[in-house]
C-alpha cells in the first residue's frame, strides 16, 4: 500500500523571530561585506547555517575567535550578560538578533531581580537560550528540566520566587512542571503572559490537530532544534508514529510503508525549501496529492535593529532565505 495523500500542517516553518535573525545576518553581509561573525548558529537549522556560511558568515562560540573591529551578530537564542560585556570591551560592531520574545523574558528577569526575586527556569540544560536567560544574573536562578527536578532545588528564599520558561518547550510539559512548582511553592509568581512563544504553541497545536487525521507525521527540522524535537514528541504522545528529518534524503521509505495519509510539518527554524523537497520525495514514493490543513495565520513581524538599512540597490539584491 502506497501513501495517497500528504497533509500539510498550518502553520509550519519559519516564525517571525527566525525570519528577523536571518535577515539581520544577510543585511549585515550586504552592508558591511564578508565576513560577518555570528556567535553560535543563528538558528538551529543545518541548511540555513550552511547557506549563510556560503554567503560569508562565520559561526563562532568564543569571542576570542573574532578579530578586532569585526561585525558580530548574536544568535536568535540570546546571550548571557557576560558575552554582551565582552563584546563591548572588544569593540565589535554588534547586532543583536535575539528573538524579541526571548528578550522579553530577559527584561522580566532583570526587572524582578531588582525587586528581590529568585527564579525557577523551566528548560533544557545546555540549550543556548537557557544559558542566555540564566546568564542574565550571577546567581539566584535555578534550572528544572522535569517534575523530579522541582523537588530538588533549594532557593535561598521563597517569599519572592518567579517562574520563567524556555520559549521553545512543549506546552504540555511546561504546564506539568509549572503545576509541580506551584504545588511546592504556593506563592510563586507566574509570567503575566506565557513565556512559550506563539509560534511554538501554534505549531504544536497544528500537529495535535493533524495527528488525529494521519498515519504518520514527518517533522522537518535539525536535531539541535528544540521546537522541532517537541513537534515530533507531541505526535508520539498522541499515539501517532513520528520521525524528524534534516533533509529529504533522510526520509526512509519504510517509515511510510503501509501508511495512506502522511502528515508533514516543519520546525520554526526550517525553511520552506526543505518542506518542498520532502514533498517531492514523498511523491516519488507514491503520494498522489498534497493538501494544506486549515490553521492559524501568523502575521507578526518584528522590527530590525537600527543600522541595517540598505540603499535601493542593496534592498533589491537582498536574497532573503525563505
Amino acid at each position: 500500500m502506497k501513501p495517497s495523500e500528504v497533509l500539510l500542517a498550518e502553520p509550519r516553518g519559519f516564525c517571525a523571530g527566525v525570519d528577523r535573525a536571518i535577515e539581520i545576518v544577510e543585511r549585515a553581509l550586504a552592508k558591511f561585506g564578508a565576513p560577518i561573525y555570528v556567535r553560535h548558529e543563528i538558528v538551529h537549522n543545518t541548511y540555513v547555517v550552511n547557506d549563510l556560511k556560503a554567503k560569508g558568515a562565520i559561526f563562532i562560540e568564543a569571542l576570542a575567535d573574532v578579530p578586532p573591529g569585526a561585525t558580530l551578530v548574536f544568535s536568535a537564542h540570546g546571550v548571557p550578560k557576560s558575552v554582551e560585556r565582552e563584546a563591548e570591551q572588544r569593540g565589535f560592531r554588534v547586532f543583536d538578533a535575539t528573538c524579541p520574545l526571548v528578550s522579553k523574558v530577559h527584561v522580566e528577569v532583570a526587572k524582578l531581580h531588582r525587586e528581590g526575586y529568585e527564579f525557577i527556569m523551566i528548560g533544557h540544560k545546555g540549550h543556548p537560550e537557557v544559558e542566555g536567560t540564566m546568564g542574565q544574573l550571577d546567581s539566584g536562578i535555578h534550572l528544572v528540566e522535569d517534575v523530579a527536578d522541582v523537588a530538588r532545588i533549594q532557593p535561598a528564599q521563597t517569599d519572592k520566587l518567579a517562574v520563567v520558561t524556555q520559549t521553545t518547550l512543549s506546552v504540555d510539559d511546561a504546564a506539568e512542571i509549572t503545576a509541580a512548582v506551584k504545588a511546592r511553592f504556593t506563592h510563586v509568581r507566574e509570567p503575566k503572559q506565557q513565556d512559550i512563544c506563539y509560534a511554538t504553541q501554534n505549531r504544536q497545536d497544528a500537529v495535535k490537530l493533524m495527528s488525529k487525521a494521519v498515519d504518520v507525521v514527518i517533522v522537518v527540522g535539525s536535531p539541535t532544534s528544540s521546537n522541532s524535537n517537541r513537534l515530533r514528541e507531541v505526535a508520539l504522545k498522541l499515539g501517532t508514529d513520528a520521525y524528524m528529518v534534516d533533509s529529504a534524503e533522510e526520509l526512509r521509505a519504510e517509515w511510510i510503508e503501509g501508511k495512506t495519509r502522511i502528515g508533514l510539518t516543519a520546525g520554526a527554524s526550517a525553511p520552506d525549501i526543505l518542506v518542498q523537497q520532502v514533498i517531492e520525495r514523498l511523491r516519488a514514493l507514491g503520494a498522489l496529492s498534497v493538501r494544506k490543513l486549515d490553521g492559524v495565520e501568523e502575521t507578526i513581524k518584528f522590527p530590525l535593529p537600527k543600522g541595517l538599512k540598505l540603499d535601493d540597490a542593496g534592498e533589491s539584491s537582498l536574497g532573503h532565505l525563505s
